[in-house]
C-alpha cells in the first residue's frame, strides 16, 4: 500500500495518548502464517493457517517533556511486561482501529543531518494477533458522570462468534469508573439496550489499559455502544471493539 497521510489519526499505548509525538506509523499487520500442505496428489498449492502474529511499527519524535503523554517518558522505559497499543485511523465514531497486546521491541535513536532526533519502536504481538476493529468512542471521550454513549452500527444481523474489546483510560478523577458494552438489534427502538455478557472492563481508578473477550460462540447484536457507571467527575478514555464474523480462537 502506498504511503498515506496520518493527519487526524491517533496512537495510544497503555493508557497514554502519544499521538502528538508520532512522526509516522509504519508496518501494521498480522495474521496466520501460510503453511504449505500441498500433497503429491494435488495439482496446485494447498495452504493452511499457522502461527498467529502481529506487529505495529512507529517512528517517534524526541520529546523529553514532563507531561504524562510525552513519548520519551513512556517508551524509553522499555518495559518487559506486555503493552497494549491501539491505532485509530481517524477519530470518528465507528472508524477503523488496529489493536495489539505486545512486547515493545527497541527504542533506537536516529539523528538526521538536519539535527532532528527520532526513535524507531516496534510492538510485536504476544498471545494474540493484531486485531482490526472499530472505535466505539470518537477518539478520546470525556465523561463527567455515568453516560450512555452513541451507538455504532456493525452491519445487518447478529454474529455468533463473540467479540474482543480494548480500553485505554488516560485521565481519571474520582473513586472508580466502570466501562462496559451494551447491545441492541435495532438501536434500542424495540429491542432495549442490554449489557453484553462478558463485555465489562474491570473498574478503573487511574491510567490503565485492558483487553477483554467474550465467549467464542456468543451472539453479538448489530448495534453496540459504550456505557460508563461509577463515582467520578472526569474519565477520559477510548474504546475499540472487534466483532468476529468467523470463529476466532487463541
Amino acid at each position: 500500500m502506498a504511503k498515506q497521510s496520518g493527519l487526524g489519526d491517533a496512537l495510544f499505548i497503555s493508557g497514554y495518548d502519544l499521538s502528538g509525538d508520532i512522526q509516522a506509523v509504519g508496518n501494521i499487520g498480522g495474521g496466520p502464517a501460510a503453511l504449505e500442505f500441498t500433497g503429491i496428489n494435488k495439482s496446485a498449492h494447498e495452504r493452511k493457517g499457522g502461527k498467529l502474529d502481529g506487529r505495529l511499527q512507529t517512528t517517534t519524535y524526541f520529546n523529553p517533556g514532563e507531561e504524562a503523554d510525552a513519548a520519551h517518558a513512556v517508551l524509553s522505559v522499555l518495559p518487559r511486561t506486555d503493552v497494549i497499543a491501539s491505532y485509530f485511523r481517524g477519530t470518528t465514531l465507528g472508524g477503523a482501529s488496529a489493536n495489539i497486546v505486545a512486547k515493545q521491541i527497541g527504542y533506537d535513536g536516529q539523528r538526521g543531518d538536519d539535527g532532528q532526533f527520532t526513535f524507531s519502536v516496534e510492538a510485536q504481538s504476544n498471545t494474540y494477533t493484531l486485531e482490526w476493529g472499530r472505535s466505539l468512542t470518537a477518539g478520546l471521550r470525556t465523561d463527567t458522570t455515568g453516560t450512555n454513549g452513541s451507538s455504532v452500527d456493525f452491519g445487518t444481523g447478529s454474529t455468533d462468534f463473540g467479540l474482543q474489546a480494548y480500553l485505554h483510560v488516560f485521565a481519571f478523577t474520582g473513586t472508580s469508573v466502570t466501562v462496559k458494552l451494551q447491545e441492541s438489534s435495532d438501536n434500542g427502538a424495540g429491542d432495549a439496550w442490554a449489557d453484553v455478557t462478558g463485555g465489562g472492563f474491570a473498574a478503573a481508578t487511574g491510567v490503565t489499559a485492558q483487553r477483554i473477550e467474550t465467549a467464542r460462540d456468543q451472539t453479538v447484536e448489530r448495534y453496540l455502544r459504550v456505557v460508563t457507571t461509577g463515582t467520578f467527575t472526569e474519565a477520559v478514555f477510548a474504546v475499540s471493539v472487534i466483532r468476529n464474523d468467523v470463529e476466532v480462537t487463541y
